[in-house]
């Protein structure tokens, strides 16, 4: 597969930005083949570890992993593992009617934990409702997520706490959040930077493109990482763009790069670089996680009524724990040890999972009512009332 970084021009600053900086630049361009047209044809993407697990160089982001040590290296897989192990006790748990839905990550893990590693304490994340693998790099107990769709909680966290948001359901909308969010620290002078996670299926949505010109326009330091898992639901990317989703960041005036998302460290070196654009100044960049969705896209769909055990069997041979296992054993950074230690960590994080699921208490009805507005509302305190009235209601007629 070819190394080939994105090249798209960088937008002129705004008025406000810092003083100094103005004009335009290219970012570096390899040779590589063309972008595919349609599903099946090698797109051209930054790439760092291929799928038999070797190293390739890049001129331009090898700098970013240029002080990855093997302990952290061992760290990216650990958390590739138990992530993929938590999924699939999600996954499990749904289907023995425990939760009334989940959204899989299968095959995802390196976009999620490569960008999730490459953020500071500082930076602020705005997700969709798949990124289990990046709630876990910022700390999120894994609980609450399935508390959410357990439908016990609406969130379970703090968004200030981990600076993360709450999962967003609402296709798009969260890159608008991010965007406005964005603007905010930039004012605020703080050098701090702001992700929005979304898919390829969210990029048809018009809250994406509005982010886009917003985001361009007031030169807001957010990196907007889609992973392009090729299939909205049961709809192929190539239904809803006639160009690679990285290229739709130049009609808008500001960078776009194409990474494969199956490699955890081609992940981490391209977000960090993105980052790094936005706490300088530089405004906005797109970054496209190219990578593939191997299971449902929830547990209400079947895959298997709109593409081929074929198509799923190609991606599973360029699995991104498996690539990154290969490294960590052709470069002697693990041995066996570690990979068992890893397997114990895995089991007992399982067993957590199903239990803290099992254990969770029914929610507390008048919850909804709480944090409506800051200071309280007339209208709220007469719906809570209602409320009130009529689960009273229930009440008497079992005493009746």
């Amino acid at each position: 597969m070819t190394v080939e970084s994105t090249a798209a021009r960088t937008p002129r600053r705004s008025a406000g930005s810092k003083a100094g900086t103005t004009g335009t630049k290219r970012t570096t361009r390899t040779t590589a083949k063309k972008d595919a047209g349609a599903k099946g044809t090698e797109p051209q993407l930054v790439q760092m570890l291929t799928p038999e697990g070797k190293r390739v160089k890049n001129a331009e982001f090898d700098k970013y992993v240029a002080g990855v040590t093997p302990e952290e290296l061992r760290g990216l897989y650990r958390d590739m593992v138990l992530t993929r192990r938590f999924d699939a006790e999600a996954t499990s748990l749904q289907r023995q009617g425990e939760l009334g839905l989940w959204a899989s990550l299968l095959g995802q893990e390196a976009a999620q934990i490569g960008s999730g590693r490459a953020l500071r304490d500082d930076d602020y994340v705005f997700p969709t409702y798949r990124e289990h693998g990046v709630a876990w790099c910022r700390g999120v107990d894994p609980t609450n997520l399935l508390g959410m769709f357990r439908g016990v909680n609406n969130g379970g966290w703090d968004p200030g706490g981990n600076n993360f948001h709450l999962y967003t359901i609402v296709i798009g909308s969260q890159t608008l959040h991010a965007t406005g969010y964005a603007m905010g620290v930039a004012k605020d002078g703080a050098d701090s930077a702001v992700i929005a996670y979304f898919g390829d299926g969210a990029s048809s949505q018009g809250d994406v493109a509005e982010s886009f010109t917003f985001s361009a326009v007031y030169n807001a330091p957010v990196v907007f990482f889609c992973q392009n898992n090729q299939w909205a639901i049961s709809e192929p990317t190539e239904k809803q763009s006639r160009v690679p989703i990285y290229q739709r960041a130049q009609g808008f005036g500001f960078p776009g790069v194409r990474v494969d998302g199956n490699d955890v460290l081609g992940c981490l070196a391209v977000t960090r670089w993105a980052l790094e654009r936005a706490r300088s100044g530089e405004g906005p960049t797109l970054v496209e996680a190219f990578t593939y969705r191997m299971g449902a896209h929830t547990t209400s769909d079947d895959p298997t009524r709109y593409r081929g055990d074929e198509e799923r069997q190609a991606w599973e041979a360029k699995d991104p724990i498996l690539r990154l296992r290969r490294y960590l054993e052709a470069s002697n950074h693990a041995d066996e040890g570690f990979f068992a230690e890893l397997e114990t960590e895995s089991e007992a994080l399982g067993r957590r999972v199903r239990e803290a699921v099992r254990a969770m208490p029914d929610p507390d009805h008048f919850a909804i009512f709480e944090n409506v507005y800051a200071d309280g509302h007339a209208l709220v305190d007469e719906e809570r009332a209602q409320f009130a009235a009529y689960q009273a209601s229930f009440a008497d007629e079992g005493g009746n």
